[in-house]
């Protein structure tokens, strides 16, 4: 298996349409989103195809990790066939300059509403290391705004190992900026850290747009949404609180990736709210 850091490297920088809000008169799920790296063998192969799959089995929002060597144009030509909409991508470190406002300009093309940045390298997780992503993390969301898209941070488990007295998550949410840098949690790897998704949405409350519903089970394994313990509707009553427009499904190493992407679909679409 290629571990996401390496896969994102590989990719390069890569650069999602705003979308609704919450929907507080249904007690439905709508619309379900998946990220695409849960089938990124699939796009390597086929990406019209891939679209075309996840279309069919009744996903209306996909996040994007790398557009395999389409162009904008193509991308959104292709979202538009299947109708889809992509409200949000994984993207490269958001370094200044020219590759930066490279990937925003993709991203508008495309219709992308938020670019997220999903990983620090290992060698870079200290307490001042923390500090200076948080104002590179700044500087990339002003860019950004500037063009209409919010740039966002995914968090895994290790922000949740403390640096002296802190944790890095919360340092991370201190010292952005609220109007520019907003967070896509993934619901996963913060039960994996050991913390309750509600905790935050209490304390940051309107500062986690996105989210990733990915499950685990009692051994701490990560499964498909529905085969694990993480209690999804839960977590969901507080969605106004949490600020939530996108529900992203998705399984780092699934055995059959479409047909987790089918279960997972499956369980939130019949998921009472």
């Amino acid at each position: 298996m290629v571990p996401r850091r390496d896969f994102l490297a590989w990719l390069g920088a890569t650069a999602v349409v705003c979308g609704r809000r919450w929907p507080e008169t249904t007690d439905r799920l709508d619309p379900v989103g998946i990220q695409l790296y849960t089938l990124r063998r699939r796009m390597q192969e086929d990406v019209e195809g891939t679209l075309a799959a996840v279309a069919e089995i009744g996903y209306r929002e996909v996040e994007f990790a790398g557009y395999f060597d389409r162009p904008p144009k193509r991308i959104r030509e292709l979202l538009e066939a299947n109708g889809l909409r992509a409200p949000a991508a994984h993207i490269g470190m958001p370094e200044p300059g020219d590759g930066w406002d490279r990937v925003l300009d993709a991203a508008a093309e495309i219709g992308h509403g938020y670019v997220v940045t999903p990983w620090i390298p290992e060698s870079q997780r200290t307490a001042d290391g923390y500090r200076r992503f948080a104002e590179l993390f700044n500087r990339a969301g002003m860019a950004a705004r500037a063009r209409g898209i919010t740039f966002a941070y995914h968090n895994h488990d290790f922000e949740f190992v403390t640096l002296g007295d802190r944790l890095p998550f919360d340092l991370l949410l201190d010292e952005t900026d609220p109007t520019l840098v907003q967070f896509e949690l993934d619901l996963f790897w913060i039960t994996k850290g050991g913390h309750d998704p509600l905790e935050y949405f209490g304390r940051y409350p309107g500062r986690f747009p996105l989210v990733h519903v990915k499950d685990m089970s009692a051994d701490g394994a990560m499964v498909d949404v529905g085969q694990g313990e993480i209690d999804f509707a839960r977590i969901f009553a507080r969605a106004a609180q949490a600020g939530i427009r996108h529900y992203f499904v998705e399984h780092d190493n699934p055995a059959d990736p479409l047909e987790s992407a089918r279960r997972s679909h499956a369980h939130l679409r019949d998921l009472d709210l």
